[in-house]
């Protein structure tokens, strides 16, 4: 039996129930963001993950989520890839006692991180353009669709992990944008068109060799399909601070990504789509400065403010177009 660092009781029990264990077992402990506790398990020549959900997620404000979310990340998973084969990791089992589900390990030097590629400067526009072809594919394909509609039943968790701690937390330091902001959080929820993914960030899209992959479906829900390209979008928009010598090619992904996603738009008018959107993403920019998740490298305090002015000036006169977005953002950090 091997000795390295295991997995809780739970876990280990929920391996033998699925067929997934082995004396010769080897694991390691992976970075699983703020949300998970993910392993990677070798057993010979077969390589995996299994992951599990945390109740309470590992960030500095109290926020709680439910544990059934595991379930479906793995739904969306399945379904997504049904739809585009390998545009997601493969599901290998699922555990209903312990909400833990195994799937395929994708090896980090064929399946490079979207972000670590912003992060060094590497913005190829034609990788934003294609995770909007992608995700919008996912969109389409899903719209009304009643069998898939079933697999997610609850509202709740998205509620729980996306509405309350981006906009509803982010009106605490903006009273005067209150109304505005819960007014777009009751929007998204009441919006339930698609089967959307809910974390739609460059730490959540890997570049594989057959194209973007998208992980840690943990927020999945039926839901409003602008919610995921704005959320995606608003990570362009902020590279744009961390790395400024490579805004140029921010921006062009940034427009990429818009082009990518919008030619597939098929539920409604694009022109419906397009205004929920950039009305939309003002408020997920704030967020990412002053709700309960804001990101790690944002420190300075003028850039934070950059972000506060661009963000408090559109969600007071909403825009229509995702250009107008971009251009407003533009403007501020040439000022």
């Amino acid at each position: 039996m091997n000795h390295s660092p295991r997995p809780d009781h739970e876990i280990l029990e929920a391996l033998h129930r699925i067929g997934l264990m082995a004396d010769d077992v080897r694991f390691e402990a992976l970075a699983g963001g703020v949300s998970s506790d993910i392993w990677k398990v070798e057993i010979g020549d077969r390589v995996f993950c299994v992951k599990r959900a945390l109740p309470k997620l590992k960030v500095a404000a109290d926020w709680v989520a439910p544990v059934e979310r595991n379930r479906f990340e793995a739904a969306w998973y399945e379904i997504a890839n049904q739809i585009i084969p390998g545009v997601a990791p493969r599901v290998l089992a699922y555990d209903e006692d312990a909400i833990l589900f195994a799937m395929d390990y994708l090896d980090p030097a064929t399946h490079n991180l979207w972000k670590s590629e912003l992060r060094d400067g590497r913005a190829d526009p034609s990788q934003a353009e294609q995770v909007g072809r992608r995700l919008v594919r996912v969109h389409a394909a899903t719209a009304d669709d009643e069998a898939v509609r079933e697999r997610f039943p609850r509202t709740d968790i998205f509620q729980a992990i996306r509405l309350e701690p981006y906009l509803e937390a982010t009106a605490a330091c903006h009273p005067d944008l209150r109304n505005s902001l819960f007014a777009l959080s009751r929007r998204t929820a009441a919006t339930r068109l698609t089967m959307i993914h809910g974390d739609v960030s460059p730490k959540n899209i890997l570049i594989g060799p057959a194209g973007p992959v998208f992980i840690d479906a943990e927020c999945a829900c039926m839901g409003d399909p602008v919610f995921d390209l704005a959320f995606c979008l608003n990570h362009l928009l902020l590279k744009c601070l961390w790395k400024p010598n490579a805004r140029e090619g921010y921006f062009d992904g940034f427009a990429q990504l818009v082009t990518g996603y919008m030619e597939g738009v098929t539920w409604e008018e694009r022109t419906e789509t397009e205004a929920r959107a950039a009305s939309l993403l003002p408020g997920l920019f704030l967020a990412r400065v002053d709700g309960k998740s804001p990101v790690e490298y944002l420190n300075d305090q003028a850039d934070k403010n950059r972000v506060r002015r661009c963000a408090r000036r559109l969600l007071r006169t909403p825009p229509r177009r995702l250009i107008e977005v971009l251009d407003a953002w533009k403007r501020e950090l040439n000022s």
